[in-house]
């Protein structure tokens, strides 16, 4: 069998499968993917790192994610008791954000995942609130707007 015509009953027999299961197949392998998921970081990330500059500039000092709290906030200011929680929009699924949108490949999956994000956000919320925490979200998307240090230092005073 020639190569060419080999090529396209393979190719062919993929598009069965893919019919056949209802999925869409990943354009990397399952280690790339992998790889790829796992430089994902769940702390320092690029809008917390902003948020914490900001925070320093308006004269606050605060702790990072104390594990002693529900969720491991963000910035913690124990003498104020405040936390501030810095969400990304995909991770945490902010509402009518275009950027926490499910993925096309596997949405089961991702709807799943990202709701369980949620409920942990809203249990950890909760948790901190009755034990006397203010709790402030500040969202991906709301890092650049301009009222965003007025936002913190009334929540901060």
């Amino acid at each position: 069998m020639d190569s060419g015509r080999l090529f396209e009953d393979r190719e062919c027999l993929i598009v069965k499968l893919v019919a056949e299961n209802n999925t869409q197949m990943d354009i990397v392998s399952k280690d790339k993917r992998s790889e790829m998921m796992s430089n994902i970081r769940s702390t320092n990330t690029k809008p917390e790192l902003v948020v914490r500059r900001l925070v320093y500039s308006l004269g606050y000092r605060y702790r990072l994610h104390c594990k002693d709290l529900p969720g491991k906030p963000d910035l913690v200011f124990r003498g104020k008791k405040k936390v501030i929680f810095v969400h990304g929009c995909f991770w945490h699924q902010h509402q009518g954000c275009s950027k926490a949108s499910i993925p096309k490949s596997r949405p089961d999956f991702w709807r799943l995942k990202l709701s369980k994000n949620v409920e942990r956000d809203e249990r950890a919320i909760s948790s901190l609130t009755r034990l006397g925490w203010g709790v402030l979200v500040i969202w991906e998307c709301e890092i650049n707007f301009l009222d965003l240090p007025k936002r913190i230092l009334e929540f901060l005073e």
